[in-house]
């Protein structure tokens, strides 16, 4: 293995559970030693069963999973050098945090097998790196939630594993200890570099915590790149609206002449009109407009302006406001809060017009595909 090859790389994986339909559909991935990727979608999408697959719990329905350029897919998990942590912790009630952290290692038999000396130290570095030297004799019970997650992590980085996959580990914590531990993750992975594979739904995690992430939907990978290139220059409509609170702003229409006309007004009223940047004004025909609603400025009060206020949520330093014309909703973020700027967005009788800088706009092929930008 060079240092160019990946660590851990997925063939054109399939996986069926009744031999007719498949959850996970011709799924290649490359992960680099040293990685952080986050694997990001909604349930069912097929993040999960990929992830058993490569810790061995799940067989491969086709194709090839590799460590390190060997397959592994008939390695007993045991064997494959692999650290799990799981989404309800899994830690044994009877055994203080000590024996929790090592018991892993104290199960290991013939040339595995590690000596007391070698256990006991490795249980102290990592209890020293997590946190966890003064609660070494507590149950489980007498620990906080996220006292119990950094246990069950330390029992998968004891063994010292060579890829250490996280299946949903902070969805049992409240807000404040999830966003406390997402800074211990990282930090974690950039002290001790070990390959990490993190499944999730919640998109803060995925973002925040991963250098690279995959992004799932209906057994398929979507889009594979960092964080803010997934979130800049989404690959498909999907991922447009999937990442986002709120999400990119979607309108179809039709492009002629570097220009997009936009559906779903209703009749007698003014088409909403775009004109487009010039690295799209050769695509012509059916196609969806997209732009961020924190890129989308307001001038309320505009008298040609498409849009008819629906409605608004203020969060304190930000204001969502949502906008109808037709059919056509779309939504914007305004950095304007305040007791005037309310007054303004409390007019739903104003016509509000929209304008997005060139440089923020995207645009997606009739099958929902992005255009390149050329």
């Amino acid at each position: 293995m060079s240092n160019s090859d990946p660590l851990v790389k997925f063939e054109n994986v399939q996986k069926s559970y009744d031999g007719e339909i498949l959850v996970v559909k011709d799924f290649n991935l490359d992960v680099a030693k040293g990685e952080f990727v986050t694997m990001l979608g909604p349930s069912g999408s097929g993040k999960t069963t990929c992830l058993m697959m490569l810790a061995g719990f799940e067989p491969t329905t086709n194709g090839t999973i590799y460590l390190k350029d060997k397959p592994i897919n008939n390695v007993p998990p045991h064997k494959r050098g692999i650290g799990m942590v799981f989404q309800s912790y899994a830690l044994y009630p009877h055994m203080n945090v000590g024996r929790n952290l090592s018991f892993g290692l104290r199960m290991q038999k013939g040339a595995e097998r590690l000596d007391k000396e070698e256990i006991d130290s490795r249980v102290s570095d990592a209890a020293e790196l997590l946190g966890l030297t003064e609660y070494l004799d507590r149950l489980p019970k007498n620990l906080s939630g996220g006292q119990r997650q950094r246990v069950a992590l330390g029992r998968a980085l004891v063994r010292q594993p060579e890829v250490l996959l996280m299946d949903e580990p902070l969805s049992n914590l409240d807000a404040k200890l999830r966003n406390q531990m997402r800074i211990e993750l990282r930090r974690l992975h950039e002290e001790l570099g070990t390959t990490t594979i993190y499944v999730t739904h919640d998109q803060v995690e995925a973002m925040t915590l991963a250098d690279r992430i995959v992004i799932m939907n209906e057994g398929r990978m979507q889009q594979f790149s960092t964080p803010l290139e997934a979130y800049h220059h989404p690959s498909n409509t999907f991922v447009a609206s999937f990442l986002g609170t709120p999400p990119m702003n979607l309108v179809e229409g039709n492009m002629s002449d570097g220009v997009f006309l936009a559906k779903g007004a209703d009749a007698g009223e003014k088409p909403f009109t775009m004109k487009m940047p010039s690295h799209y004004s050769s695509y012509e025909g059916e196609c969806t407009l997209g732009f961020r609603p924190e890129n989308t400025a307001l001038k309320i009060g505009d008298k040609d302006g498409n849009f008819k206020i629906a409605g608004f949520e203020s969060l304190g330093s930000e204001t969502i406001v949502h906008l109808d014309h037709g059919s056509i909703r779309i939504s914007a973020v305004w950095h304007r809060p305040g007791p005037e700027a309310n007054r303004q967005i409390m007019d739903r009788t104003s016509n509000v017009g929209v304008e997005v800088d060139e440089s923020d706009i995207r645009l997606f092929d009739s099958e929902g595909n992005a255009v390149n930008e050329a």
